[in-house]
């Protein structure tokens, strides 16, 4: 059993069924006693940085989210879930949560027929290993929707990258937390097989 956490930043419902079509259960919930007993944990999220920090830490969920970082369980995070996970985003020039070292930029793009956000399916690159990229090959497209993008402090927590002008993280991690930049919920074949790897994670690398 996982829980995906609710603290009003969308898109919960499709990573549950998302969830069902690889045989994970998961239950959405609101309750930080309920996350912080979980087997398993799905953090996804679609707005902005301020917002959701703010109702994180009015609801103690933000306390919960590290309670089960420091177990050990596995903990899945998706798109916001990842820009929050740094110490900092440039969104709202927000403080966030500091489980992985580093910062949220906004994309500054030369480029004019490129747009903000980036949005679409695009190539993400494997460049270390993690369980939760294995049978990722080569040309495997995700779906992004995103105006701002993870640096983390550290070369050793990027596990995957994208190009949209220039190279950025698009999956990083650090010991029992993962977080994609993409939304593997919306990604068809390629999408599904990250969440099945999840559902089989003990939570090492």
């Amino acid at each position: 059993m996982a829980v995906i956490i609710d603290y009003d930043a969308g898109n919960l419902r499709s990573v549950q069924r998302a969830c069902a079509e690889v045989g994970l259960e998961a239950e959405i919930t609101a309750d930080p006693r309920r996350v912080s007993e979980a087997e398993r944990v799905i953090f996804p999220g679609v707005g902005a940085a301020g917002s959701a920090m703010k109702s994180l830490c009015s609801t103690g969920m933000d306390v919960a989210l590290k309670e089960v970082i420091t177990s050990g369980r596995p903990v899945l995070g998706i798109c916001l879930g990842l820009q929050i996970s740094l110490d900092h985003s440039e969104e709202s020039d927000q403080n966030t949560l500091g489980l992985i070292p580093g910062k949220v930029l906004r994309f500054r793009l030369d480029n004019p027929e490129l747009k903000i956000p980036h949005m679409g399916w695009n190539e993400v690159r494997v460049v270390q290993s993690h369980p939760l990229l294995e049978g990722i090959e080569a040309g495997d497209e995700f779906y992004f929707v995103h105006g701002y993008f993870p640096q983390p402090q550290d070369r050793s927590n990027v596990y995957a990258v994208t190009d949209y002008e220039s190279e950025f993280a698009s999956a990083v991690g650090r010991k029992n937390y993962f977080a994609t930049q993409f939304h593997p919920e919306k990604s068809g074949r390629v999408g599904l097989r990250l969440l099945a790897s999840f559902k089989n994670w003990d939570g090492g690398c």
